[in-house]
């Protein structure tokens, strides 16, 4: 009778581990949902700034479903590209855990005002961020050129300090927004009411795609712009159309994967580059301009 009773002991005591255990790895792969704020995108991880953690890393598959909300009640989903998840967007996250304690997202959701706010937020940002570059040369050039001037280094030092801290500053702000440095840049120029690209600048995009996948961490940034010729309204889907041509061309021939591809941008009117009252200036501002970017963290920095 001891032993009987030893043996189911035993037994129950083995099937209460295996209904733990079998516990347990049902919890680990719940679904979890988080909503945060992208801080940061590189390939296939973002991190986000959630209520409960400054730096939430989510992991991006080939499954990962990602879609703006719609309607009234946000109860209908258009289907996204995945180069919409940029810096400063709101996203809605569903997904698990995975071994390595990572959150494999399976659907990532937004609505289209945010994204609309995040893409403003990017526009323009790499202008900015040459301009405090060559600030911050400026900068070491007159510190050069003070070490030469013995007789006035003290006051020239006064203003160089005050220079820096003001660069510094705005280079901080900057750098909150915008991960990235320019490693490479061109141009393609369209002719009046035109989307498509001229096969002569193919080469001049695979090339560029190309000398990308050798920069590590890359990311690729398409910018269309338009003359002011015409109604604002045409103007803008001008600019979308001929950024998306070219980034059709990047994807199936350059063969750029969807995750190195940042959300195409329609600039319209906007940062004309040219006058317009001339037929020069229009052929000018009609274009659009690719960008090689590297992240900065990558880079060492």
């Amino acid at each position: 009778m001891t032993q009987f009773n030893s043996r189911r002991i035993t037994y129950a005591a083995v099937l209460t581990l295996g209904f733990v255990s079998l516990l347990s790895t049902t919890l680990v792969a719940q679904t979890v949902k988080v909503e945060g704020l992208i801080k940061s995108r590189n390939g296939d991880t973002m991190t986000l700034q959630t209520s409960d953690s400054p730096n939430l890393v989510v992991l991006l598959t080939d499954s990962t479903q990602v879609g703006q909300v719609q309607g009234v009640f946000k109860a209908r989903r258009k289907e996204m590209s995945m180069a919409a998840l940029i810096p400063g967007l709101a996203v809605k996250v569903e997904g698990i855990y995975n071994d390595q304690k990572q959150l494999e997202a399976k659907s990532v959701a937004f609505k289209g005002d945010d994204l609309q706010q995040a893409q403003s937020i990017q526009a323009g940002l790499h202008e900015t961020q040459v301009e405090a570059q060559k600030s911050k040369e400026e900068l070491a050039k007159q510190q050069a050129a003070l070490q030469q001037q013995q007789a006035q280094l003290t006051e020239q030092q006064q203003k160089i300090a005050a220079n820096k801290v003001a660069i510094d500053a705005a280079v901080a702000r900057f750098g909150q927004l915008d991960d990235y440095y320019i490693l490479d840049e061109t141009t393609i120029y369209f002719g009046n009411g035109q989307v498509k690209v001229d096969p002569k600048y193919t080469p001049q995009l695979l090339a560029l795609a190309e000398k990308a996948k050798t920069v590590n961490g890359y990311m690729i940034e398409v910018k269309g712009y338009a003359s002011s010729v015409g109604s604002v309204a045409l103007n803008q889907q001008l600019s979308e159309d001929r950024a998306n041509d070219v980034t059709n061309i990047l994807l199936q021939q350059g063969h750029v994967p969807l995750t190195r591809m940042l959300a195409p941008g329609a600039m319209g009117e906007s940062h004309q580059v040219g006058n317009d009252n001339t037929a020069e200036g229009q052929a000018e501002n009609r274009r659009v301009v690719v960008r090689v970017l590297q992240n900065k963290a990558i880079a060492g920095v």
